[in-house]
């Protein structure tokens, strides 16, 4: 029995809390983001899973998968859910070469996905009922969105417990931000609740003026939901995607590992809220 069976079989307690992390702008630090959040509280002894909804795969990838050719892959979970079969998470599930550490991985496939299945009944809630499942068997859980609005993003918007949108602090990241700040007031609005997030700017370069000033525009112009430290540029992130490994685990007193270490410290303070899915109903396929 593989290891990810064995987990899947013993159970170890609720799951404590679903972040996606989602900007409708790509080169953010989307992926930098949720590998190394999760790298950390798997290093801290947590169970950790990592979901991977962007058809690009890039979180796959860095943890050298093939997007391209994997299967089984997140896209099976829907084609389960088309074809009224139960899903079989241990064949799904990879464990990484770190420990606590788990991710779902991507295909390209979900390319086609709103194409091919995205009206069938259900398949908004699909990820939220993988997550169910899997409640007892991991800590916590991250999912690396798609950069457009589908039903791959509306999964991870109902999955979750809070959104955590990296943000890089530059002109045109700033207007990516405006879009996906105003694709999640459609989707809140359709379903009645707000859904909580946190505006992490990324990519800090406290030695250029563009960056200092589009740090200033973002704390003026979205304070109420903005973190109030920044992710600074460190190469060692480079080095650690070179690596497949989480700067976290790699190097846990890098600049960047620290600054995302303050960031768990300031996700974990937050209140735990019932995931969006529970306020969803019919299809939610929008």
């Amino acid at each position: 029995m593989s290891e990810v069976a064995k987990l899947l079989r013993r159970g170890n307690g609720a799951m404590k809390k679903v972040w996606a992390v989602a900007n409708q702008k790509g080169g953010v630090g989307k992926t930098t983001t949720t590998v190394t959040l999760a790298g950390h509280f798997a290093r801290e002894g947590h169970r950790t899973l990592m979901i991977d909804l962007d058809p690009h795969g890039s979180l796959t990838t860095y943890f050298r998968l093939d997007p391209d050719t994997i299967d089984p892959s997140a896209y099976t979970l829907f084609k389960n859910k088309a074809d009224k079969q139960s899903p079989k998470y241990y064949q799904i599930i990879q464990k990484t070469q770190f420990q606590n550490l788990w991710i779902l991985p991507a295909s390209t496939a979900l390319a086609t996905l709103d194409r091919q299945l995205g009206a069938k009944e259900g398949m908004g809630l699909v990820i939220a009922q993988a997550v169910k499942d899997l409640e007892q068997q991991y800590d916590y859980v991250f999912i690396d969105c798609p950069p457009m609005l589908g039903v791959l993003m509306v999964n991870a918007l109902a999955a979750c417990q809070q959104l955590i949108i990296p943000v890089q602090t530059e002109f045109l990241a700033i207007k990516g931000l405006e879009r996906m700040l105003h694709t999640l007031n459609m989707i809140t609005r359709s379903r009645g609740e707000t859904l909580e997030h946190l505006i992490v700017p990324t990519m800090f370069d406290r030695r250029t003026r563009a960056s200092s000033e589009g740090l200033e525009v973002l704390q003026q112009r979205f304070a109420d939901h903005m973190w109030s430290s920044v992710i600074p540029i460190d190469t060692q992130f480079r080095e650690a995607s070179k690596m497949a490994k989480p700067l976290s685990i790699w190097q846990p007193r890098s600049r960047g590992a620290r600054a995302y270490g303050a960031l768990v410290d300031d996700l974990l303070e937050r209140p735990r809220t019932e995931p969006f899915a529970n306020i969803i109903s019919g299809s939610a396929t929008a």
